[in-house]
């Protein structure tokens, strides 16, 4: 049992995991786990991300202009591992429109292997959170921990 609620947590975390840049923190990685858990289904397998590139792609406008944010989405995915269009919504805005359309146009494309429960695909609907970065803009307050964690040490 304790075997199966660790390896349960790990896949919540893994599926959970950002796609634009860096390691989602402890919180992000909680309201994952809390969305899962608010959808009724407690898979034994988590879906895991099977898209080698990102599919989300910068809005060139708010590019130029430096405009970074966080979009968390709300995805459904269903029993062969594809996320229903019809069901995504934004969970927590970036507080740019044009980010969030970004955040939810790219979610299309994404791709899973399905959630498992007894050997068996289930549908389920997980938190995506979407990280867009500007390489020349200064962190957000939000990068502040991720940055210290990924810093080499040392002189």
């Amino acid at each position: 049992m304790l075997l199966s609620v660790m390896n349960f947590l790990r896949a919540a975390i893994l599926a959970s995991l950002p796609v634009i840049a860096g390691c989602i923190t402890k919180d992000e990685a909680a309201k994952g786990i809390a969305a899962m858990q608010g959808s009724g289904a407690r898979p034994e397998v988590m879906p895991g991300m099977v898209n080698e590139k990102s599919p989300f792609k910068y809005p060139p406008e708010l590019y130029a202009q430096r405009v970074q944010g966080n979009v968390t989405l709300r995805i459904f995915i269903d029993t062969v591992g594809t996320v229903r269009a019809d069901s995504t919504s934004v969970e927590t805005s970036s507080g740019y429109p044009g980010l969030d359309s970004a955040a939810i146009k790219g979610s299309e494309q994404l791709h899973f292997t399905p959630a498992m429960t007894g050997g068996r695909p289930i549908a389920v609907s997980i938190l995506q959170p979407v990280y867009f970065r500007h390489p020349d803009a200064p962190p957000l307050p939000s990068d502040s921990a991720r940055m210290r964690r990924n810093r080499p040490r040392g002189g």
